[in-house]
C-alpha cells in the first residue's frame, strides 16, 4: 500500500498559478465533480477567493491509475511562510511552480530553501507557456543557476488551459518517493494543521507516520497529555470524507471530542491511548514579526472584539493578542501578527465575519530592553531585481539603515542580499521596491536576531499636552525628519478650534519640531464704519485677549480619525 502513496506540496511565489495548478490535478483525477468546480477550489475563505491568494494550507486526496495522492496546497505570500514549513514537514516533494513570464521570484527561492532544509524531492515545473510574453528558455537558465539539484528537468505547462498537466502526475509518480514509516509500529501521526467546528468539536489534519488508527478508538494528544476519542477518521478533498482507518504514509483527518483547539496544538504527536509513543520533534512556535493596537469605534464593542479575536485564535494559531488601554481609544489589544498581509487578513475577518468597525494603530515592532539599552529586530533581505535597478535599489536599502551584503546573478537579474532593521521594512519598503525596480522587483525576508539600536522616545504634544498614541520609540538619527513629518500632517488634519492650537514633537524637555493651527476668527470691525483707528485697535486687540484666556482654559477635542491618519501615513 505505502509504495502506491505520493505526498507532495506546491510552492510557488505568488500569483505563478501554484492554486490554477491545484484545480487542474483535481479536474485531470477526477477528484472533483463539474457540479463542485469553481476557480481556486482549495481556497475555502471568500477573502483567499477575492484577493486571489492561498492564505491557509489545505489538504486534498487524488487517485489516480491505482495511485493515492496528497496533495498539501500552500500560501505563496511571505508572511505565511509558517503554514509552507508546516506543510512540508509532512510530504516527501514538492512542485516548484515558476511562472514562464516573471521567472524567478523572492519567495520561490525562498521555498525552496525550504525545501532543500526539509530534504525534499522537488520537480520543477514552467507555467504559464501559453502566454506570448512566456519565456521558457531563460526561466530553464535562471533555475539551472540556483544551483540546486532538482529530481528532474523542468515540466513545461499551462495550468489555466490544462496543457501538459498529465505529465506533472506522471513526474510525481515516477520522482516522489513513497513515504517511509512502518505499519507494524505503534500509531504515530503529526498533526499539521488543526480548527474548532462548533458543531463536531476540534478537528486536525495529520500526517500518519507509523502504525494505524481506525474510527471510534481512544487517542491521546502526547505533548498536552489530553485523551480524547477519534469519532471519525477519514481523507480530505474539498471536504471530509469519512473512512475506516487511516495507515502509515496517509494524510488525513481526525474529528476529536475536544472543545479547545490548543489541546491539539499544531505539531503535536496523536498516539493511541493504549500505545504510548515518543513524540515527533513537531514545529517551532511562529513568532510574530509585527504588532498593532485594535480598538472598536465604540467602548460598547469591547467584549464583541475579544470574543471574535478568541475565535479567529481557535483557527489561527499563528494570532497572539494581549489586553491594552489607550487614552485615546478606551480598551483594546495589543496583537501580533507574521506580516501586513497577515494584519490585513485578520482586520479584514474581523470586520466582515463579527460585524466590527475598527480601528488599527500603525504597525510596529517588538524592541527589547536590556541591562545595556534597546535592541531591536533585524531581518535577512533578499531582492531579486533587473540588473538596471540595482543602484537604485542599493541606494534605498542604504537609506533604510540597511547593510548590503552579497550581490549574485540569476540569468538576467540580479539577487541582492542585505541586513536591514525589520521596523525600516514592514510599512512602505516594498511600495518604495515596486518603484525603484518599475514593478519588477520582489523581496523576501527572514527574522536575523536583535542588534543593539540607539532609540529615543518621540512624544508629540498637543496644546503642551502629551498625546499617548502618537508617542513612540524612533531611531535618534531619524527622530528629527519624523518629527517634522508628524507636526506638519497633524497641522494639515486637526480640526480648527476658537483658539490657537500649538502641535509640538519633542524628546524630554527638547522640541525638536512645532506648528500651530490658527484659530476660527470673527471678523470684529465688521460692524465700524470709518472712524478713528484706535477703535479698530482696540476691539482686535480685545479680541486677541480672549483668545489667550480660550486657549490657557480650553480643552482640544482631537477625533478619532486624526489618530489614524496620522499613524497610517507617519512613514509613507
Amino acid at each position: 500500500m505505502q509504495n502506491k502513496i505520493r505526498n507532495f506540496s506546491i510552492i510557488a511565489h505568488i500569483d505563478h498559478g501554484k492554486s490554477t495548478l491545484a484545480d487542474r490535478l483535481l479536474e485531470v483525477t477526477g477528484s472533483i465533480e463539474n457540479r463542485q468546480h469553481k476557480e481556486q477550489v482549495l481556497d475555502t475563505m471568500d477573502i483567499e477567493r477575492e484577493r486571489g491568494i492561498t492564505i491557509k494550507l489545505q489538504p486534498a486526496r487524488m487517485n489516480w491509475r491505482g495511485y493515492e495522492l496528497n496533495l498539501i496546497d500552500t500560501p505563496g505570500h511571505v508572511d505565511f511562510a509558517y503554514e509552507v514549513s508546516r506543510s512540508l514537514a509532512a510530504v516527501e516533494g514538492v512542485l516548484l511552480v515558476v511562472d514562464a513570464t516573471q521567472g524567478v521570484q523572492a519567495q520561490t527561492l525562498a521555498n525552496l530553501h525550504m525545501a532543500v532544509d526539509h530534504n525534499l524531492t522537488i520537480v520543477p515545473v514552467i507555467n504559464k507557456i501559453d502566454l506570448p510574453a512566456s519565456d521558457p528558455d531563460r526561466v530553464i537558465e535562471e533555475l539551472i543557476g540556483m544551483g540546486v539539484e532538482f529530481a528532474c528537468d523542468p515540466v513545461l505547462i499551462s495550468a489555466k488551459t490544462g496543457r501538459n498537466v498529465e505529465a506533472v502526475l506522471e513526474a510525481i509518480i515516477q520522482y516522489i518517493p513513497a513515504p517511509g514509516g512502518s505499519i507494524t509500529t505503534p500509531a504515530r501521526a503529526l498533526i499539521f494543521d488543526s480548527y474548532f467546528d462548533s458543531y463536531r468539536g476540534v478537528i486536525t489534519y495529520i500526517r500518519m507516520v507509523d502504525g494505524h488508527i481506525n474510527a471510534r478508538e481512544p487517542i491521546t494528544m502526547t505533548q498536552t497529555q489530553k485523551n480524547t476519542e477519534a469519532l471519525e477518521v477519514g481523507s480530505v478533498c474539498v471536504g471530509l470524507q469519512p473512512l475506516a482507518k487511516l495507515e502509515t504514509g496517509q494524510i488525513g483527518y481526525i474529528v476529536t471530542t475536544l472543545k479547545d483547539v490548543s489541546a491539539a496544538r499544531v505539531g503535536d504527536t496523536i498516539a493511541l491511548s493504549s500505545n504510548p509513543v515518543e513524540p515527533l520533534p513537531g514545529y517551532a512556535e511562529p513568532m510574530p514579526m509585527v504588532f498593532a493596537g485594535i480598538y472598536t469605534g465604540s467602548g460598547e464593542e469591547y467584549d464583541k472584539l475579544r470574543d471574535a479575536l478568541s475565535k479567529l485564535k481557535l483557527n489561527d494559531a499563528s494570532l497572539s493578542y494581549e489586553p491594552a488601554t489607550s487614552q485615546a481609544f478606551g480598551f483594546g489589544f495589543k496583537a501580533g501578527f507574521l506580516g501586513l498581509l497577515h494584519l490585513e487578513i485578520i482586520k479584514e475577518r474581523l470586520e466582515r465575519e463579527y460585524d466590527l468597525e475598527l480601528i488599527i494603530t500603525t504597525p510596529t515592532v517588538a524592541y527589547k530592553q536590556t541591562e545595556f539599552g534597546w535592541e531591536e529586530p533585524w531581518v535577512k533581505l533578499e531582492l531579486i531585481i533587473p540588473e538596471s535597478s540595482l543602484g537604485q535599489c542599493m541606494q534605498l536599502v542604504s537609506g533604510r539603515r540597511g547593510i548590503l551584503g552579497d550581490v549574485n546573478y540569476l540569468g538576467q537579474r540580479v539577487v541582492l542580499e542585505a541586513d536591514i532593521p525589520l521596523s525600516e521594512v514592514i510599512v512602505d519598503f516594498y511600495d518604495k521596491l515596486k518603484g525603484a525596480t518599475s514593478g519588477y522587483g520582489s523581496m523576501n525576508y527572514a527574522l536575523n536576531g536583535y542588534r543593539p539600536a540607539d532609540l529615543v522616545q518621540l512624544d508629540i504634544l498637543i496644546a503642551h499636552e502629551i498625546v499617548e498614541p502618537l508617542s513612540r520609540l524612533v531611531p535618534r538619527q531619524n527622530v528629527e525628519r519624523i518629527a517634522r513629518e508628524i507636526v506638519t500632517r497633524l497641522k494639515n488634519i486637526i480640526p480648527r478650534q476658537n483658539f490657537e492650537v500649538r502641535i509640538q514633537a519633542a524628546v524630554g524637555a527638547t522640541i525638536l519640531a512645532s506648528e500651530r493651527v490658527a484659530p476660527y476668527r470673527k471678523d470684529v470691525t465688521a460692524k465700524l464704519y470709518g472712524g478713528d483707528v484706535t477703535r479698530r485697535r482696540k476691539l482686535l486687540e480685545k479680541q486677541k485677549k480672549g483668545k489667550k484666556k480660550m486657549a490657557r482654559i480650553g480643552n482640544v477635542e482631537v477625533p478619532t480619525e486624526v489618530f489614524i491618519k496620522v499613524l497610517r501615513t507617519d512613514d509613507d
